[in-house]
């Protein structure tokens, strides 16, 4: 596991040395990139090649939902209701930084067609409005508990290099943070522009379970194959 000052501080995983495939996964509001690390060992990899795991930590910013507090955010939170009111700016700024990490990996010898975006949360959120802009065809978007932020947009903005990337999409039907309706309406809105999604939904709140694991790996060693 090692640390690297790139664009972002990061945690990095390799399941096996020269790594053919990375997956940069960005973690939710107020945690970092320590948050999701656990989970590379808890997934089935059998069968899949060489994987660079990238658990970048998000800038801190004060969040205005939370009393400005200062902690680590993609973007800022304006009020409850996530669909409203959204740091259009913020997201795009972050989204820069995503497309650093992307660069960083392709300067590696990773081809943009070999990594996959995932996230969590606001992590879920900037896969999606980073991935389906982005100008090379990436292996896959992979998106936990989130929704699709500044969608208005996304038809105009999208790449058609992404149009048939694989998309995993999974959520809580008890999620108090990121209510189920909101993700629905964000599969709804993808699969209406043709994208390839794969929806999930499980018996739990705003977090992750044994059986979302499970179709994770399922998911990854399919379009690693």
């Amino acid at each position: 596991m090692t640390k690297n000052n790139l664009p972002l501080e990061a945690i990095e995983i390799e399941t096996a040395p020269n790594p053919t495939v990375a997956v940069i996964w960005l973690h939710g509001l107020g945690a970092d990139g320590n948050d999701f690390v656990p989970i590379v060992r808890e997934l089935d990899l059998s069968g899949c090649p060489p994987i660079r795991f990238v658990f970048p930590h998000a800038p801190v910013m004060p969040v205005t939902v939370n009393a400005g507090y200062m902690m680590r955010a993609w973007y800022d939170i304006l009020g409850t209701d996530l669909s409203q009111q959204e740091d259009e700016a913020g997201l795009r700024k972050s989204q820069a930084l995503v497309e650093q990490l992307i660069a960083r990996e392709k300067s590696r010898g990773i081809p943009a067609s070999s990594i996959i975006l995932a996230g969590f949360s606001q992590g879920c959120a900037m896969t999606l409005q980073t991935g389906l802009r982005h100008p090379e065809k990436l292996a896959g978007l992979l998106c936990l508990s989130g929704y699709l932020p500044i969608h208005a947009t996304v038809p105009d903005e999208r790449h058609g290099a992404n149009h048939d990337t694989p998309i995993f999409f999974a959520h809580g039907v008890d999620d108090p943070i990121v209510r189920i309706d909101l993700a629905r309406k964000s599969r709804d809105m993808l699969k209406a522009l043709g994208h390839q999604v794969e929806w999930h939904e499980y018996l739990m709140p705003h977090s992750v379970c044994e059986e979302e694991l499970d179709d994770i790996g399922v998911w990854l060693k399919r379009i690693l194959a």
